[in-house]
């Protein structure tokens, strides 16, 4: 098996085109044609990480951050990046991060989290932006159904709980064969006017080409009308956090307390107390500061988080409590997404969690 085929798992499950625009997802460093010998898991590459795929027989490593985040102008072993990349080099170890496309995609890691604190209703806190078009063309009739099945089955027309979704009307085409063509319909020279049907979807933009190649393979037309409009709307199937309600109401200690024990977080850093009962919970895994103000429109009781620095907590202004846990800890249970996508495809295949990995911040 290929390494390649292990990060086109990933990626059928988190596509890389949802990632956003500053991120620098997939595979960093490595061959995707080399044979997999095994997967190691962690959240950050550092240089013990390495060392440990070395040990343990792995010649892939699937991180949720980016080792290579930016540019990187010399390789001269001066800092952990440059050590890290030069020792997976040598010792034929690939390198794959799995980051924002992971928080963005549906049951990614704000999900986790939520799963973790048994919260229902879900909904997105951020819905992705500029993702969406709409895709329109014109066909005899006859074959429209055998187009909408086609289409429908390389994820187009999937809204929310429904998929197979589109609209069609009728109307007339008309169309003139010049030479070299060969029309399914009428004759070279001669204007042509058939009766068609207009269809439209609605579509990820990341599944865009899978869905144009679909039209043309399954269209009669030798050059089926295509047209591509992007949508301003935004997604609710995909964003980063969510939103969430608890089974039961909880004083904000005793939530507190159950998130510490389920995060193993050694302290929280919170705004005032409210005194009030939580039962809305917004959460959003790593650096959630941004969505402050979302959270607050949600009407959640509370902001689960990480990364956030001192005057953003007074954007809570009593009407919600921000509670940062931590950016590691929020995200630790990323791995188990990896694992499960990894050995669902491939169960006899060797996946291991790092032994090695600690998180960088350290509580005195």
């Amino acid at each position: 098996m290929q390494i390649s085929q292990i990060t086109d798992t990933l990626e059928s499950f988190a596509p890389i085109a949802l990632q956003e625009s500053f991120d620098n997802c997939g595979l960093l460093e490595g061959n995707p044609q080399c044979e997999a010998t095994g997967v190691l898991l962690c959240i950050d590459v550092v240089e013990n990480i390495v060392d440990e795929a070395i040990a343990s027989g792995c010649n892939l490593i699937v991180a949720h951050h980016p080792l290579i985040f930016r540019g990187i102008k010399k390789l001269n072993g001066k800092t952990y990046i440059e050590r890290c990349i030069e020792k997976a080099v040598k010792n034929d170890v690939a390198i794959y991060a799995a980051h924002t496309n992971f928080d963005i995609t549906r049951r990614g890691v704000s999900h986790r989290m939520a799963k973790l604190l048994n919260l229902h209703n879900i909904r997105i806190l951020s819905p992705k932006k500029d993702i969406l078009c709409k895709v329109v063309t014109f066909i005899p009739y006859d074959y429209l159904e055998k187009l909408k099945v086609a289409v429908a089955q390389v994820g187009a027309g999937h809204i929310g709980n429904y998929d197979s979704c589109s609209f069609s009307s009728s109307g007339e085409g008309s169309f003139r064969a010049l030479d070299g063509a060969q029309p399914f319909v009428g004759e070279a020279f001669t204007l042509h006017t058939e009766q068609e049907s207009r269809v439209e979807w609605i579509l990820p933009m990341y599944i865009l080409d899978n869905v144009l190649n679909t039209i043309k393979s399954t269209h009669p037309y030798e050059e089926p009308a295509i047209d591509v409009y992007p949508l301003a709307n935004k997604w609710d199937n995909y964003g980063l956090g969510v939103v969430g309600e608890l089974t039961e109401e909880r004083t904000e200690k005793d939530f507190l307390q159950e998130v510490k024990d389920i995060f193993g977080v050694k302290a929280i850093r919170h705004s005032p107390l409210l005194n009030k009962k939580i039962r809305t919970v917004a959460l959003c895994g790593g650096s959630g500061a941004d969505f402050i103000a979302d959270a607050k429109r949600s009407g959640a009781d509370i902001y689960l988080t990480g990364d956030i620095t001192y005057h953003r907590f007074f954007e809570a202004e009593n009407s919600i409590v921000i509670a940062d846990i931590g950016h590691f800890e929020s995200e630790q249970y990323t791995k188990e997404i990896f694992y499960e996508q990894i050995t669902k495809k491939f169960p006899n295949f060797v996946v291991r969690f790092s032994e090695a990995e600690r998180n960088i911040v350290s509580y005195f």
